[in-house]
């Protein structure tokens, strides 16, 4: 994986890596929990110390319960206090210089960017994951401008950046902020087919259709068009629901609050289902599942959705376009457009029993194709173990 190329070593999953640091460093215990828990495993399995550098939450002692040594960091991603920056990057290079691991995951743009530099000074290889674009790159303000800059000084170090998808890729490039050599598209954080399996939808005996976006509830995600999609369905379809799973007032610049979201539902327009640590029974539930967001990495609810066999619709945005292959695993719609996003939701519940299934189990059948967990955990060990080789013949490097 080193240097985007194939990887030329014996298949990772023969190895063991007994005597291997490796650190995952991310905004959010919960987010290493949820996304990388299959290659934790995997590393932990073969004899691997594992570390977790992140803030603390509710998936804390789950990692820990795992096996992992946690560590925790004082960041907030929603913060432009440069003085709370400062503090995040020293505990960074702090924890750097005394855990000393043998390589680095960081997820996220604060942990990409202060924990690349912090690497830097620790003299410890590093990948930079950008997990998605988001609020630095869909909009142009003062503070998504330093965000730029900031990735364009920190990556520079890094022995690679990995992106979930080609215009990720491409839009670093673009903008000089890596060179083309550091790259490498990985294709998505991989779903697990058994978790997500298909389920039995119980009689729809009413009637009713149901539309689920899960999410953060971020103006960026689309969430202000559903919502007028819904009003407009519903003022002649009032069988057709408008479901939203996700939490609200989170730390983001993009955020809609919880009072918003009590406000439509008093309205009817949607249901509010707050957050579940499960989202399997609410999407067995769901009819299609939506994602009319501004841009992706690979959207990990889509997948999840697709695994379940669910129709998907999705904005024709990086990311997002990656895992719809619209007409057949559901229909992709012009972004930030509700015109036609309430015409493609309309044409979905007007869809026969037949075609909706058809699209299900194509979309399944594509995230085993493309998206297995599997692939994904052997591309992490395959760059561990190349960065393994390149410690014991060049020491330093």
């Amino acid at each position: 994986m080193l240097g985007g190329q194939e990887a030329t070593a014996a298949r990772s999953d023969e190895r063991r890596l007994d005597g291997t640091h490796v650190a995952f460093v991310a905004n959010s215990c919960w987010s290493i929990q949820q996304y990388r828990s299959g290659v934790i495993r995997a590393l932990l399995a073969r004899g691997a110390k594992v570390s977790i550098i992140a803030p603390p939450d509710r998936a804390s002692d789950s990692l820990q319960a795992l096996g992992c040594e946690f560590h925790p960091l004082t960041l907030s991603a929603k913060s432009a206090n440069p003085l709370a920056d400062w503090k995040c990057f020293s505990q960074l290079a702090r924890l750097y210089r005394q855990q000393r691991p043998d390589c680095i995951f960081q997820y996220t743009i604060k942990p990409n960017i202060y924990g690349s530099l912090a690497a830097r000074l620790a003299g410890i290889p590093c990948i930079a994951v950008t997990t998605g674009l988001g609020f630095v790159f869909i909009n142009d303000n003062l503070v998504a401008r330093i965000g730029r800059a900031l990735y364009r000084v920190a990556l520079r170090s890094t022995r690679q950046v990995w992106f979930l998808n080609e215009d990720d890729r491409r839009e670093f490039l673009i903008r000089n902020l890596v060179r083309e050599q550091q790259t490498f598209v990985l294709p998505s954080e991989g779903i697990d087919l058994d978790y997500y399996a298909p389920g039995q939808r119980p009689p729809n005996e009413d009637g009713t259709f149901r539309f689920l976006l899960i999410a953060r509830m971020l103006w960026d995600k689309g969430v202000g068009e559903y919502v007028e999609a819904a009003r407009r369905i519903r003022a002649d379809h009032p069988h057709v629901r408008f479901q939203l799973l996700g939490p609200a007032d989170v730390a983001n610049p993009s955020a809609i609050s919880r009072a918003q979201l009590l406000a439509w539902q008093n309205e009817g327009l949607i249901e509010y289902l707050g957050t579940a640590p499960d989202v399997r029974g609410a999407i067995a539930q769901a009819d299609c599942v939506v994602l009319p967001s501004y841009r992706e990495g690979v959207p990990r609810t889509l997948l999840e959705a697709a695994s379940m066999e669910k129709p998907i619709v999705a904005t024709d945005v990086p990311g997002c376009r990656d895992v719809v292959r619209d007409g057949v695993t559901g229909r992709l719609c012009r972004a930030r457009n509700s015109d036609e996003l309430t015409a493609t939701l309309l044409e979905l519940c007007n869809s026969d029993d037949e075609t909706l299934r058809e699209m299900g189990k194509a979309g399944r059948q594509d995230v085993a194709a493309r998206f297995g967990e599997a692939q994904i955990v052997d591309i992490y060990l395959q760059t561990i173990n190349q960065f393994m080789l390149l410690k014991a013949y060049w020491p330093g490097r």
